[in-house]
């Protein structure tokens, strides 16, 4: 399944927690033309250090099939960010 859900957490010292909820799709298809973009980049890329573009798509699809369920927490200094997909 893929991610639907980014939820950004952080809090500073002292102050309360601020979250944001960053929905994968709405996101994904405002940066389309980027990403078509990167596509074209990464398989001219790949044909120039002789890859595999199927390979490299594939393995990127992978790691995206993945992430849901992935938690990243982090503090330093008094400030702690977390960062979970959905």
């Amino acid at each position: 399944m893929i991610p639907q859900l980014v939820t950004v957490r952080w809090r500073r010292r002292g102050n309360r927690v601020r979250r944001l909820w960053i929905p994968v799709v709405p996101v994904a298809l405002l940066l389309s033309p980027l990403l078509v973009l990167a596509v074209i980049g990464g398989v001219v890329a790949c044909l120039l250090f002789d890859m595999s573009p199927l390979r490299m798509l594939g393995g990127i699809g992978r790691v995206l099939w993945t992430l849901p369920g992935t938690r990243f927490e982090l503090e330093m200094h008094g400030t702690a960010v977390f960062l979970g997909i959905r």
